[in-house]
């Protein structure tokens, strides 16, 4: 499926489909963040079948992210029909689009008290191959994560090596405690996989 450009809220409406999920991006065009998103989106949007995709630039369409309290882009808003569900912030690769399309992805899932997932940011390089691995298991779990490419982004391996004084990759946020490199144990026991 095609990803649909839309231009107001009113236009939203009449594209949610009932019965089925649906899914609206709000995107800054030329924002490096929003277009990674997009083109994430764009292309696990090619690859599932029956899903429909919306996308929105708030830099000219203003009246849908205020509803939904959204205050940064890129955000993909999830919907059951026209409920609104959640919004996934950030930009996040391919895989994790199409499997969130595919619904394969968990939600956030509760322990026996009610906790909701953990946080986690996963800050890598495309060619570190525990990069991959970790996220990899992270994926094999249904554990969502943001994953931070810290070869694009300066600011944020800047931000990593300020918080953990290390600037080796794989680092894993995972509500505030950083991991460095893929230490399987702790990671498993701080997330609750067993």
């Amino acid at each position: 499926m095609k990803v649909k450009e839309i231009h107001s809220f009113d236009e939203m409406q009449k594209y949610l489909a009932k019965d089925k999920k649906n899914y609206v991006l709000l995107y800054k065009k030329g924002s490096e963040a929003s277009d990674c998103s997009y083109a994430g989106v764009e292309e696990a949007a090619g690859e599932v079948k029956d899903v429909n995709v919306l996308a929105a630039d708030v830099t000219t369409v203003r009246d849908i992210h205020p509803k939904y309290n959204i205050t940064s882009a890129p955000s993909l808003l999830v919907f059951e029909g026209k409920n609104f569900v959640k919004s996934v912030k950030g930009c996040n690769d391919e895989g994790f689009y199409k499997s969130l399309f595919e619904s394969v992805l968990f939600t956030a899932k509760t322990d026996g008290d009610g906790k909701p997932q953990k946080r986690v940011t996963v800050y890598s390089t495309p060619s570190c191959t525990w990069c991959n691995a970790l996220k990899r298991h992270l994926d094999k779990y249904g554990i969502r994560y943001r994953d931070i490419d810290v070869s694009k982004d300066q600011k944020a391996a800047e931000a990593m090596v300020r918080r953990s004084g290390q600037q080796g990759v794989p680092q894993t946020d995972i509500n505030g405690e950083v991991i460095v490199g893929f230490d399987k144990a702790r990671i498993n026991t701080l997330l609750g996989i067993n």
